[in-house]
């Protein structure tokens, strides 16, 4: 004997908590079967009221060495940074202070020179000039009457002269963007 099953009539708001489920991501067959809705009936209300599904930020990937050795690293990167800074720092001080310019880092040489030149006594800017007059590109530093040039171009100009210095430490290998600097 055949037995006629009843519609299941569901309210507006269960309707809308299905949407609100279905849009934050949950899938039609857990909507169905808890809310007690037939999956075709849920389909067809989803196409019908053009129901989307809410953008959410993809998830932050795991590292393939997995979180704790990658913050383990990252940790050893950072102590590995501070310590190069600091080490920069002292070096920049001591130039900055007078001290001998060995051992100045090269892409900020034009720096510690300008500012000992407006800082400093005039002797320590001539004998800044003597020292640097080891280098051949170094004399392109200062004008023909012997001003030191302003910073950016005394950064152009050891950049110019220590492009292969530079293209090295970017990691360009040979040939790879010739045009740069």
């Amino acid at each position: 004997m055949y037995q006629e099953h009843g519609r299941k009539l569901r309210s507006e708001d269960t309707w809308h908590e299905v949407r609100r489920a279905w849009e934050r991501g949950e899938t039609a067959a857990s909507l169905a079967q808890r809310y007690d809705v037939g999956l075709a009936n849920l389909w067809r209300r989803r196409a019908s009221e053009g129901w989307r599904r809410l953008k959410t930020a993809d998830p932050e990937p795991e590292p393939v060495e997995g979180w704790d050795r990658y913050a383990q690293r990252k940790l050893a990167e950072f102590e590995h940074q501070l310590e190069e800074t600091r080490l920069l720092a002292a070096k920049l001080a001591e130039a900055m202070q007078g001290g001998p310019l060995e051992g100045t880092p090269l892409w900020h040489l034009g720096f510690v020179l300008a500012w000992r030149a407006d800082n400093l006594t005039p002797e320590t800017a001539a004998r800044d000039r003597k020292w640097a007059g080891r280098y051949s590109w170094t004399s392109a530093l200062w004008s023909e009457t012997g001003e030191l040039h302003p910073v950016s171009y005394l950064d152009a100009v050891t950049l110019q002269a220590n492009r292969d210095a530079w293209r090295e430490d970017a990691g360009l290998p040979p040939g790879a963007a010739e045009s740069w600097p």
